[in-house]
């Protein structure tokens, strides 16, 4: 059982490293080729940052386990709102918050979340068909951001590259990383699935269970990462913004992926009790947010014991 845990928590850092390490390169290609820096927070960092729970999910699905590929798709909004959103808020609260950038992307999240629990709810799967409308989104999501890009760079924090810097970043270099990044973080997904499989067996827990808590947790570490780098840089908006990108992305490419491929049956907590805690969660978090322009350290507080609550509803 040693060999088993050690295996997940290896699973865990080649997801974390490989992770933090893909989205470094994602960004600089970005910039070398002059996309926009709001398209590259939203979408680029976004993916980069949810590559983890793609695989994972992907992997699951394959595997004929459902119920993780679905769990760690919900799980991992949960934990993104709760416990990483949770965690910087206290600290350093989002403030400046620009109404129009937020708001669009908020109501495309709560479309979506909302459409696919009554969707669930009603058939109990997510068949090829939904997987394929989900990857629609994704492309429209992605064309929104680059349509809009223009108009939100102006509320951009970060400084331009200098001509001198951007000489300095190598296209060939930055694609092989990619690359590396890529078998690391498959190899990880892999190690991660197997090997929760097995220690939900051996604690006699569901796997679904395991999904919305370690794995999930395991999964988002680069979404935690990213916050604690732009709290420690002052960039606070730009954690936050990654999370709501990263949010959206659960939905569409985490449950999108393996559902197009080999459909996915769900669980009846994860429709009754998962999706909608998920929806009701981003709510604590952004509609104050929304109508304050900033965060408070309250949320983050009751954000906090939420996570520690569902936790303890879902193990005890």
């Amino acid at each position: 059982m040693i060999s088993v845990i050690l295996l997940f928590i290896l699973g865990l850092f080649l997801i974390c490293f490989g992770g933090d390490k893909l989205v470094d390169s994602s960004v600089a290609l970005a910039k070398k080729i002059g996309i926009p820096q709001i398209v590259v927070g939203a979408t680029i960092v976004s993916i980069g940052t949810t590559l983890p729970e793609i695989l994972v999910s992907t992997t699951a699905a394959f595997d004929g386990s459902a119920a993780i590929s679905a769990g760690n798709a919900f799980g991992s909004i949960i934990c993104n709102t709760d416990l990483i959103a949770g965690f910087g808020q206290p600290i350093r609260p989002a403030k400046k918050v620009a109404f129009t950038s937020l708001a669009w992307r908020c109501l495309f999240f709560f479309a979506t979340i909302l459409a696919m629990t009554a969707y669930g709810w009603f058939t109990g799967s997510f068949d090829r068909v939904s997987g394929i409308v989900l990857l629609c989104l994704f492309a429209l999501y992605a064309w929104l951001n680059m349509a809009r890009a223009k108009s939100e760079e102006e509320v951009t924090v970060e400084s331009e590259e200098s001509l001198e810097e951007l000489k300095k970043i190598s296209l060939p270099r930055n694609l092989m990383m990619l690359a590396f990044c890529a078998v690391l973080l498959f190899l990880g997904a892999n190690l991660l699935v197997d090997n929760g499989i097995i220690i939900a067996g051996y604690l006699g827990v569901p796997e679904r269970v395991i999904a919305v808590t370690a794995i999930a947790l395991g999964t988002s570490l680069p979404e935690l990462v990213t916050t604690i780098m732009s709290l420690v840089k002052g960039c606070e908006n730009v954690g936050l913004g990654n999370i709501i990108g990263a949010n959206i992305l659960n939905l569409l490419l985490v449950i999108g992926i393996p559902a197009t491929i080999t459909g996915m049956k769900l669980e009846t907590q994860t429709v009754r009790v998962d999706a909608p805690l998920g929806a009701l969660l981003m709510g604590i978090l952004i509609l104050p947010i929304l109508f304050r322009k900033k965060g408070s350290r309250v949320q983050g507080a009751v954000l906090l014991g939420c996570y520690a609550l569902y936790c303890a509803f879902n193990f005890f």
